[in-house]
């Protein structure tokens, strides 16, 4: 294992895909107060969301931000295993929290996602890295579609998997090795280790160990009262009966993929040769396979102190 020795640039060029859901929207607003960042595009997956009030919160967001001129795209495919209907609608009560229930946005038309990520590639001045904190099926269709824009991404981060420890996918006819970012769309996924793209995996194995608790609430509520804190709080505290569990507990998977941006050195990473399985009980399972897999750049641990430090400080240092 190795520290990531990614360093990020003064001026990364990022393409943000997601999938509507909470931790998906601070993600976006975690990405949006990166200094160092230029957003050339959001594309949407409808997988945890229904695309039209992810697409509104999104369009929310990026006028209470002052970034409304951000190309959007809507992807057209409702992959091949869906999460359940009532996570998908979930998201909609963002729409009515109090800081963005009034704020007023455009319904016209957004492209499809595939044309727009090949466009916002093709049309990038330097290598663009691609954060996906969704299904990558976006990505996949757009790569099937024009090969080219392959030469024109840095890397991929995509908040996917689960490695060596066991999967969140618990429905009929599965096994629970998967996650449900890859168990979507499990073709996608598996197509996506052969474009020998510079690819991080953020798994499970390592969100699992950063937790969103109640004391992270009481500390976060308790920090200087910015938009972004204000918003993170809303957002987080919709998320408390998302998991059913005796003790309430949810986990930093996508904000966790997101920090990677900007402290890469908080990561550990292993370089691992890894298969997916396409169909069948196991759909969606990531697993080893020494001598014919395809090699992935996996975080496996990361720096506590040194994410909950650097979430507060740019949650905090921006209004």
């Amino acid at each position: 294992m190795a520290v990531s020795s990614f360093e990020p640039s003064l001026n990364e060029s990022i393409l943000f895909d997601h999938d509507g859901s909470a931790d998906d929207f601070l993600s976006l607003l975690l990405v949006l107060s990166m200094k160092h960042v230029e957003l050339i595009g959001i594309s949407i997956t409808p997988a945890d969301c229904y695309e039209e009030s992810a697409l509104e919160t999104t369009r929310k967001l990026l006028s209470l931000t002052n970034r409304p001129t951000i190309p959007l795209g809507v992807g057209q495919f409702h992959g091949i295993n869906a999460f359940p209907a009532h996570w998908r609608a979930k998201p909609q009560i963002l729409n009515a929290l109090p800081d963005l229930i009034t704020i007023e946005t455009e319904h016209s038309p957004v492209p499809d996602s595939k044309a727009m990520i090949i466009e916002s590639l093709l049309a990038s001045s330097q290598p663009v890295t691609v954060l996906m904190t969704g299904p990558c099926s976006n990505l996949v269709q757009a790569i099937e579609e024009n090969p080219q824009i392959c030469s024109r991404i840095k890397q991929v981060i995509w908040m996917g998997g689960a490695v060596d420890v066991g999967g969140n996918v618990q429905t009929y006819n599965h096994d629970g090795s998967a996650e449900w970012n890859v168990f979507w769309d499990p073709i996608s996924s598996s197509k996506l280790l052969t474009y020998d793209l510079p690819l991080i995996l953020i798994p499970l194995d390592v969100t699992n160990t950063v937790a969103v608790d109640l004391a992270f609430l009481d500390r976060l509520a308790r920090q200087k009262r910015t938009l972004y804190t204000q918003l993170a709080g809303q957002f987080w505290a919709t998320t408390i009966d998302s998991i059913p569990a005796y003790e309430y507990t949810y986990f930093m998977w996508d904000v966790l993929a997101t920090s990677y941006l900007g402290i890469p050195h908080a990561f550990t990473l292993e370089s691992i040769e890894l298969s997916i399985v396409a169909k069948g009980a196991s759909a969606g399972r990531i697993h080893r396979q020494a001598g014919s897999g395809q090699w992935v750049q996996v975080a496996k641990a990361v720096d506590q102190h040194a994410f909950y430090d650097y979430l507060f400080d740019q949650l905090v240092g921006v209004d």
